[in-house]
């Protein structure tokens, strides 16, 4: 039986983080990342890549140079790390039960994404997910001072749509990101599960 994602009865607006949650991008990323650090003598491992998942990819830069008291140039890493996933965006793979959640209340409820990346990406993220046309308003890492786990992120995106926080119900697969939408008094679903039903990723 196809697993399903069914907005809450009392949701008059949704919020989709986008990077795990409406596209499996993340494998795309961590290979990204873990290339670029050893580039710089830095071992980037899966536990390192859960503890900034969330964290935009500037943020992250500057955590690892002091992290691992690493001599270089944060800006130059972070546009490494970014021309890398870009090549290789194009192998990820939608979030199908997430993606059909969105094409089925496209022009029922307003939606908006919120997220840590950058404008640009988030858009060619929607794009290569097949629902794009489905968002007006995407709130990204130039957008907001405080990220995830602060609720910034997801209190501009409700703005944006003009629903009130207690209204809106956030996607989400990061734990920045869940915290962020509870601290903003939204509704939040934990999509990972539905990763076994759209990839057969192990968890």
């Amino acid at each position: 039986m196809e697993e399903t994602l069914t907005p809450n009865p009392l949701a008059r607006g949704l919020i989709f983080d986008i990077d795990g949650t409406i596209c499996d991008t993340m494998p795309v990323h961590f290979i990204a990342w873990r290339q670029t650090a050893a580039e710089q003598g830095i071992d980037f491992t899966p536990e390192l890549f859960v503890e900034v998942t969330g964290v935009p990819a500037f943020q992250t830069s500057q955590y690892l140079k002091k992290k691992f008291n690493a001599d270089f140039d944060e800006m130059a890493f972070t546009l490494r790390k970014e021309e890398r996933y870009e090549q290789n965006m194009h192998k990820a793979m939608p979030i199908w039960p997430v993606v059909k959640l969105i094409r089925e209340n496209k022009g029922k409820l307003p939606m908006a994404c919120g997220t840590g990346g950058s404008q640009y990406l988030a858009w060619k993220t929607l794009e290569i997910a097949g629902v794009k046309d489905c968002f007006e308003h995407v709130v990204a890492a130039e957008d907001v001072v405080n990220h995830k786990p602060f609720p910034d992120t997801f209190l501009k995106a409700a703005e944006l749509i003009g629903v009130p926080p207690q209204y809106c119900e956030v996607y989400e697969d990061g734990e920045l990101g869940i915290q962020a939408a509870k601290r903003a008094g939204m509704m939040c679903v934990d999509v990972t599960h539905f990763y076994e039903v759209t990839t057969g990723r192990e968890l």
